[in-house]
């Protein structure tokens, strides 16, 4: 208790420093999503629209997931050397593959029947893409891209060891900071990734279609376990 306390003791003193590595934590995080946005979200919705990839896209998924961050991160030491871009290269390979599969599968299994009444209606392949699947498909896509982001936020403390700053900084240096410095930043951390995860759950509900919203409402309710009613007595002999 006495760790903790101390914890909340040294972030008070040292605002600044909390402040100058959550800038450089958010900037190799947010960085790294933006290029797995533009890489991975076109490709997923591209093969989406195809129907195709399947298999590619959730592959690429699986060996995403499975790569250890700092394997990558070391590896990446040998080709790019030490700082901002290695640790970039580390996080892409983290949050392209989540995008890549939420947005194939988003697009993919758009309702049928939506498709071919557009289809029916004269609208070409584009218009297809753009009125019908990705409106239906954005809640599912920003899924993706907020798990990828929350992911991102919190691997991104790896990012010290290829000198890439951020708040891994003072979790690794306890020689410099204390146990009352790893604490602190770690709880910044957890703190920054919550947060980022409730700001982009508020952005998720706004850009769902309000349809949509009620969709996912009623499908929770229904969904809901309710515990079984008690047995009848059994009538008297």
């Amino acid at each position: 208790m006495q760790t903790l306390i101390n914890a909340f003791s040294f972030f008070g003193h040292h605002l600044d420093l909390f402040r100058d590595k959550t800038i450089a934590h958010l900037a190799i995080s947010f960085a790294s999503i933006g290029v797995a946005l533009a890489i991975a979200i076109p490709l997923g919705v591209w093969l989406g629209h195809l129907h195709r990839g399947s298999f590619f896209a959730i592959n690429v998924s699986n060996i995403g997931r499975a790569l250890p961050s700092l394997a990558v991160i070391s590896i990446a030491i040998g080709i790019v050397g030490i700082g901002f871009a290695n640790t970039m290269v580390a996080l892409v390979i983290l949050a392209a593959p989540v995008m890549l599969t939420n947005a194939y599968v988003a697009v993919d299994q758009v309702d049928t029947n939506a498709v071919q009444a557009a289809r029916a209606m004269g609208m070409r392949p584009w218009q297809v893409l753009m009125r019908v699947e990705l409106p239906l498909a954005v809640p599912l896509i920003f899924a993706g891209i907020r798990t990828a982001t929350v992911y991102v936020v919190a691997t991104a403390t790896l990012a010290t060891f290829a000198g890439g700053g951020g708040l891994g900084d003072i979790i690794v240096n306890e020689a410099t900071y204390g146990s009352a410095g790893v604490v602190a930043g770690a709880l910044a951390i957890t703190v920054l990734a919550f947060a980022i995860d409730g700001l982009l759950a508020v952005v998720q509900r706004a850009v769902t279609p309000r349809p949509l919203r009620h969709l996912a409402r009623r499908a929770s309710a229904a969904a809901t376990v309710r515990e079984p009613l008690p047995p009848l007595p059994a009538p008297p002999q």
